[in-house]
Formats: C-alpha cells, sequence, structure tokens
C-alpha cells in the first residue's frame, strides 16, 4: 500500500470517528489505533485539526475527478457543473456529522485563510472534473464564482436535517442560475470595455 493509499484509509478512519468526537488529536490517536499505526505516528500524518479537515477535503475533490473523469456524455457545460457538484457531495453519503464538525472548525476567525483555501480547492476540482477548457481571466473568474457556490452549498446540505436530494439539486439550480447572470454580466462588461479595433 502507497503512503497515499495509506493517507486515503487513515482519513476515512478519521472521519468516522470526528464524526463522534470532532477533528480531534484523540479522533486521530483513535483512528491510528484501529489501523495498526502506534499514537506517535499521529505526527508523520498530520499537524492538528486544521490540517486533518484541510486533507480531508482534498481527498473527496481527488475522488471526485477520478470518479468523473471521461464519463460525460452531456455536452453543456452548466449541467456537467451541476452534476458534479451533485457527485462531490454523494462522495460524503454518511459523513455529514463529521462535515458539519469540520466546518464548524473551518469557519473560526483563525481558520479564514484554510477555508477560503479549501473551497478555492473544492471549486477548482469541479472545473476540472467538468473538463472545462477555460484558460487566462475566464479561468480566475469562472474559480472565484463557483467557490461562492461551494460555500453556500455546502452550508445548506449541513443544515438541510431532512436530507432531500430534490431540494438539494433545487437550491444548486438556482444558486447556479445566479451565476449564470454573473458570468452573462462579466462578459457583457468585458466586451464593452474592451479597447476598439481601429477603423482600417
Amino acid at each position: 500500500m502507497s503512503q497515499d493509499e495509506k493517507t486515503a484509509q487513515l482519513l476515512d478512519t478519521l472521519a468516522a470517528q470526528a464524526a463522534f468526537e470532532g477533528w480531534t488529536p484523540g479522533a486521530l490517536r483513535a483512528a491510528l489505533v484501529s489501523l495498526n499505526y502506534t499514537v506517535d505516528e499521529a505526527t508523520l500524518f498530520f499537524q492538528g485539526p486544521g490540517e486533518m479537515i484541510e486533507a480531508w477535503f482534498a481527498l473527496a475533490d481527488d475522488r471526485l475527478v477520478e470518479r468523473l473523469r471521461g464519463s460525460w456524455l452531456e455536452t453543456s457545460l452548466a449541467r456537467r457543473v451541476k452534476a458534479a457538484l451533485l457527485a462531490r457531495f454523494e462522495l460524503w453519503d454518511g459523513e455529514k456529522e463529521a462535515a458539519r464538525r469540520a466546518l464548524a472548525h473551518l469557519l473560526l476567525p483563525t481558520q479564514a485563510v484554510r477555508l477560503a483555501r479549501v473551497v478555492a480547492h473544492v471549486a477548482d476540482s469541479v472545473w476540472y472534473a467538468v473538463e472545462d477548457p477555460s484558460a487566462d481571466f475566464s479561468w480566475y473568474t469562472k474559480r472565484a464564482i463557483l467557490g461562492g457556490v461551494v460555500l453556500a452549498a455546502l452550508l445548506y446540505w449541513i443544515a438541510d436535517g431532512s436530507n432531500d436530494d430534490e431540494k438539494f439539486s433545487a437550491f444548486l439550480d438556482r444558486r447556479l442560475a445566479g451565476v449564470g447572470r454573473i458570468t452573462k454580466l462579466r462578459k457583457a462588461l468585458t466586451a464593452r470595455l474592451a479597447p476598439k479595433t481601429a477603423a482600417a
């Protein structure tokens, strides 16, 4: 088993433990022991709760890209994005409590930079997963805009105790419709502000 595989296995075990006691050193020690590591090996993997949580998010992001690679039959980019977002949350089926505790930590004032980094990574992974061909300025703006949707979706998904997939899908439709309007406005402004080509 490679080091990456060992880390992924540990994160899966740790998430199950964190659902009960949070992303704590104690949860990490319990996960290590259950996988026949020694507690002294904890620092070989993570330095504190923030690193555990960020690694757990990144693991799901990587799995999303791997899961959707080369699988698209849908040609609409907007529909791909929605499908990828739904797939991203499906990867956490049964792990909502671990996600809730993770987000509670990331929302601490001291974790603002890490939260921004985590959300940006999720958005970036979604665009990679949908095989978006954007480059230059559009590459950055699309990721920034989708980051807002990702955070809103995460907050909604965690707060929704009904686990109603249709409600969550409808929420994404509303948020992504807003993104579509913003994107159209950006394109219109870019066109208006672009230098005029001199007449020949």
